[in-house]
């Protein structure tokens, strides 16, 4: 009676399954097989469970589509769709099924939307199957190793890792990436990416289909000649593929753990992206154009870009969105229209009032300028106003340009950046003030003008008064800077006769104040790029003081003259104490240790002490000052940047220097301030070695030290070895192995990964142990893969010996999977 009782609880069950879904349920997990199909919620998964297939709505949209997408991350990331343009209403009447040997989407009254389209086939045993590389193959049940149809062969915004960009020579069908209309629109949008239709093996980023704004250049066999950041690579193994049948480039990933893709985003850059488990988020590894605003038209028509400015985007003046909500969703093609209709040549209004010119300075030109042959700015502006399609001019060095109908690619300069020209924008002359609220505000103006120009008088009289001081008596408030003034250098200086060293942005010279303090005096050369760094220094150094930063006393600013003025530091700069042949005046291991800790606190009070986070963003020897007792200065503010507490990142265009450069800044993402902690990672490597990291050998060969000494860490071998080979061994063990393993620290490819710059503090004190790191992946990939690497022995005694070959190195080990320190407290 049991079994009878539980036989029939088992058939009421069934029914109840089938009353909930009437469709006919999916045998396989990872496959839709002929008679069956999935609709509403159903999915499949891909048998290793990285991937899954199903409906999906993007964003707030009511609309529905077939895609597929990563199964394993919290955050869902579509990367194929099927119906892009072709949208469902009700997913739960559609069907995706096997129809006459083709996938075939159908619609809520059953007709096809999207299929695969291939020649009608009879065959019963054809199956559709998700593969855990996200690839959706078509294939005969009985030959599944030939696929007859796949989506990787069909990619849309996104490339995965095995997927194709090329030319079918065949079928003379380009395989490119298209950016989806907006956040929650996968149909096609205007930027694609693709391969040379000519031929050539470069690849092009096109806007609508035509303009093309960045070229990866010709493959050379080894990378693209114009990514060179592909030389770091070390994630990718690349291909360029080209035969009789096809030319594409394929990729595939070093780590399978890693998840990693690139994607042409609906921005108009084509970027790649790895996924940060711990963090929950897709890291920006890699961007092309570097810069937002080098994506053409990207703000649309009278639509202009800013860089420094959220969103990028942004209406000149007199124009409107022409669709508030695409805008919302960062979809700025549509770009900006009037508010009010032009009127035409010269035609007045009742008021007598025409149409004019507002003047936006430091704009980048519109594309597709006309030039005019006249020689006055008055001449250019008539003859814009007489031409009815005429919306702006511009005059300048290069004469009268004009542009008519629509403006496209407009670009805001800041006040700090050097380029940029005035452009006029024709607006109705509503758009203007009336002349009597014109008056009004003139008188308004000019009262306002008045007391500003009364207190600069007052403020010039009291300057010109404490610049008749003498120099050497100024007396500044502590911590404040002092106004020093052009001739008191000149004179303090000898008119600049001694020279201590220069570099991009100028010279420092040394000086000698009334009271004999011993200065040095940067004279900044270039008025744009000497200005943003005048700045630049002012507002960071000129704001903190620390025993580890170089003290800036004081400033000259008198027209476009501009001097900063520091305390004179006689030892020089490190760089002149570890790369030079002078055994005599070696830094022994002592001194470089409190060196290398006395660089960790200034850089600690940067990034932890101060208001703002300041990342310095050029930490090398040559930016380290030493004074008299040999205590290390942080200095060359330059190119450093200030972060709100409130920010985690920041982004720059400015570059540090190569070779202390981290991974993510060469990708051109925003940067932390770990970037300034690699940068401190490679110059310890320098410190300890007393060598460059990269050093050109006989043959012509590249050695590079750090992949050498991460490699003797890793084996375990006498720390001794990695020592400079001047000192003869004479090192305290264990603060030489806590400076090696926190210099391989630092390094690590995933910012998250790397030390703080506290923690580096706390090691080198002996506060915090380290555990023995790995080796970064960037360096292993060296080891495994590059045959132009050499790695030095340890009978390398200076710069000039030679290194041996990685055939006669130790033999690379297997790839380490990164993982980050852990530090304990000593009691």
């Amino acid at each position: 009676m049991g079994i009878r009782e539980n036989s029939w609880f088992f058939l009421y069950f069934l029914l109840i399954c089938f009353s909930l879904n009437t469709h006919v349920s999916i045998g396989a997990n990872d496959t839709i097989s002929a008679g069956q199909s999935i609709s509403g919620n159903q999915t499949i998964i891909s048998d290793g469970g990285n991937f899954k297939l199903g409906f999906f709505t993007p964003g707030k949209s009511q609309n529905h589509y077939i895609g597929i997408w990563y199964n394993k991350v919290s955050i869902q990331t579509v990367v194929w769709v099927a119906n892009r343009d072709r949208p469902l209403s009700d997913p739960s009447s559609a069907e995706l099924k096997i129809m006459d040997g083709n996938l075939v989407l159908l619609n809520q009254s059953k007709f096809p939307i999207w299929s695969t389209n291939l020649n009608s086939s009879t065959s019963n045993s054809i199956e559709a199957a998700l593969l855990d590389d996200g690839n959706l193959v078509l294939r005969d049940g009985t030959n599944s190793s030939a696929p007859v149809w796949e989506s990787l062969d069909h990619p849309t915004h996104t490339w995965l890792p095995g997927g194709k960009l090329g030319l079918d020579k065949r079928t003379n069908k380009t395989q490119r990436l298209t950016a989806w209309r907006s956040e929650e629109d996968p149909a096609p949008g205007i930027f694609s990416l693709e391969l040379d239709p000519n031929g050539t093996s470069q690849y092009f980023i096109l806007w609508n289909g035509s303009e093309n704004y960045w070229t990866s250049g010709v493959w050379n066999g080894h990378i693209f000649s114009l990514v060179p950041e592909m030389r770091i690579n070390y994630i990718y193994n690349f291909s360029y593929i080209t035969n009789e049948n096809e030319n594409y480039f394929t990729y595939s990933v070093y780590d399978n753990s890693i998840l990693s893709r690139f994607i042409m985003d609906l921005s108009g850059q084509v970027k790649q992206l790895s996924w940060l488990e711990n963090a929950h988020e897709w890291n920006l590894f890699w961007a092309q154009p570097r810069q937002q605003c080098e994506v053409h038209a990207l703000c649309g028509a009278f639509g202009r870009c800013n860089e420094k400015a959220l969103p990028f985007c942004e209406c000149m003046q007199g124009f409107g969105e022409r669709s508030s909500k695409e805008w919302n969703l960062s979809d700025w093609s549509g770009g900006c229209v009037r508010k009010t209709p032009l009127q035409c040549g010269n035609i007045t209004l009742v008021n007598g009032e025409k149409d004019g010119f507002l003047l936006s300075p430091k704009m980048r030109l519109p594309v597709n300028p006309q030039s005019l042959a006249v020689g006055r700015s008055e001449e250019c502006e008539l003859a814009c106003l007489n031409n009815c399609s005429c919306t702006a001019y511009s005059y300048g060095s290069d004469g009268c340009s004009i542009w008519v109908e629509d403006l496209l690619n407009l670009q805001q300069f800041s006040d700090d950046e050097s380029d940029g020209n005035d452009l006029y924008i024709r607006l109705a002359a509503s758009e203007f003030s009336s002349s009597k609220k014109g008056t009004a505000t003139w008188v308004i103006v000019g009262t306002v003008a008045g007391a500003v120009a009364l207190l600069g008088f007052l403020l010039v009289l009291i300057w010109g008064w404490q610049r008749r001081r003498p120099v050497g008596t100024s007396k500044a408030v502590e911590g404040s800077l002092v106004p020093f003034g052009y001739r008191d250098l000149q004179s303090a200086t000898k008119n600049f006769s001694e020279k201590l060293g220069g570099g991009g942005f100028g010279s420092v010279f040394k000086g000698t104040l009334p009271d004999s303090t011993v200065i040095a005096v940067k004279k900044l050369e270039g008025f744009s790029q000497g200005e943003k760094q005048f700045r630049t220094e002012v507002s960071t150094i000129g704001t903190i003081q620390h025993v580890n930063l170089v003290r800036l006393r004081g400033f000259c600013s008198e027209g476009a003259k501009r001097l900063l003025v520091y305390d004179y530091m006689p030892n020089g700069s490190l760089d002149s104490h570890l790369f030079h042949q002078n055994d005599s005046s070696i830094l022994d291991w002592k001194m470089r240790y409190q060196i290398a800790l006395g660089i960790a606190r200034g850089l600690t009070y940067l990034h932890e002490k101060c208001r703002d986070c300041i990342i310095h963003c050029d930490i090398k020897p040559e930016n380290i000052l030493l004074d008299a007792e040999l205590c290390p200065k942080v200095a060359d503010f330059g190119l450093a940047k200030l972060i709100g507490r409130e920010f985690s990142r920041v982004l720059t265009t400015m570059r540090g220097t190569r070779g202390y450069l981290a991974p993510e800044w060469i990708s051109g993402v925003a940067i932390t301030a770990k970037a300034d902690v690699y940068s401190y990672g490679m110059m310890l490597f320098e410190l300890i070695s007393g060598r460059r990291n990269s050093e050109q050998s006989e043959v012509g060969k590249v050695g590079f030290y750090p992949t050498w000494a991460a490699n003797k860490l890793k084996e375990g071998e006498d720390v001794l070895s990695i020592l400079d080979q001047r000192l003869e061994g004479d090192a305290n063990v264990e603060e030489l192995t806590r400076a090696c393993r926190v210099a391989c620290w630092c390094i690590q490819d995933e910012e998250t990964h790397r030390l703080s710059m506290g923690q580096v503090v706390q090691i080198l004190e002996g506060v915090l142990e380290v555990n023995p790191p790995p080796i970064p992946r960037t360096l292993q990939v060296l080891v495994d893969n590059q045959e132009d690497i050499i790695f030095y022995t340890e009978s390398s005694s200076n710069q000039s010996s030679k290194p041996q070959s990685s055939a006669s190195a130790s033999a690379a080990s297997s790839k380490n999977k990164s993982h980050t320190s852990s530090t304990s407290s000593k009691s």
